[in-house]
């Protein structure tokens, strides 16, 4: 088997935390999910799995250590900040057994940021310096503060335009596999009408992800069928026998 078939059969799965209070209160509207999502699916990594919780110690280790050991990869958005609630770094050190401090390479970029713009390197400020001992650095080409990696786990901030930074960073440290393919296709007729035909054709292509989603068009209900594969040929067969089981 070549490589090129190697890479395309390879499995490579990734969970998502998403850590902060203000976003179970619904203070914050989360944007990263969808721009996480988007991204990894694009580079060939399936998304299988998004926890949000709050800034609590104890649930972001307890998460933490269960996505890390079920997926290739976890990567986390928020609570990396200057403030006291921002509880990541310490929580994701202790999920890995090693100690939190300021990281030598990360207190020189930020020592350099803010005396290069004649502001005050504060305690506050060096707080987004702190690292888990072991960690690698996470380029942050927006406003300087670095994420971090630690073993399987990419710690990235909340701000959505700072997190695409990071995530576009740590893109080529990442092993990719078979890109998942997807075909839409629409149906002017409501789910109950197509339910049965629909289970049915899944039942035969049980190697392709199958999802049906209600729609309103013009004021009626209709549904768009979206068929997932990382096989191209056994998309398209799946997507013309249906088309064809439908009458469409």
């Amino acid at each position: 088997m070549d490589e090129r078939t190697l890479t395309e059969e390879r499995i490579v799965t990734a969970a998502l935390l998403v850590i902060g209070d203000e976003i179970l209160s619904g203070r914050t509207k989360d944007e990263n999910i969808g721009a996480v999502a988007e991204h990894l699916t694009n580079i060939g990594i399936r998304l299988q799995e998004v926890r949000v919780v709050a800034d609590d110690e104890d649930e972001i280790v307890s998460a933490v250590n269960a996505l890390r050991s079920r997926y290739t990869y976890v990567f986390t958005t928020g609570g990396i900040g200057p403030t006291h609630d921002d509880i990541t770094a310490d929580s994701i050190g202790k999920a890995f057994g090693v100690s939190v401090d300021i990281d030598a390479r990360a207190e020189k970029l930020l020592r350099d940021y803010y005396t290069g713009r004649g502001l005050e390197v504060t305690a506050a400020r060096l707080r987004m310096a702190r690292a888990p001992a072991g960690a690698e650095l996470i380029d942050n080409t927006l406003s300087v503060a670095p994420g971090f990696r630690i073993g399987n786990v990419f710690v990235m901030a909340g701000v959505p335009s700072v997190m695409r930074a990071m995530l576009a960073s740590v893109t080529p440290m990442l092993e990719t596999g078979a890109k998942l393919l997807s075909i839409t296709i629409p149906v002017d007729r409501p789910e109950s009408e197509i339910a049965d035909i629909f289970s049915k054709h899944q039942q035969r292509y049980r190697d392709v992800a199958m999802g049906s989603y209600p729609q309103l068009r013009n004021g009626r209900p209709v549904s768009d069928l979206v068929l997932r594969c990382s096989n191209p040929q056994r998309l398209n067969e799946a997507a013309e026998t249906l088309k064809a089981a439908l009458n469409l």
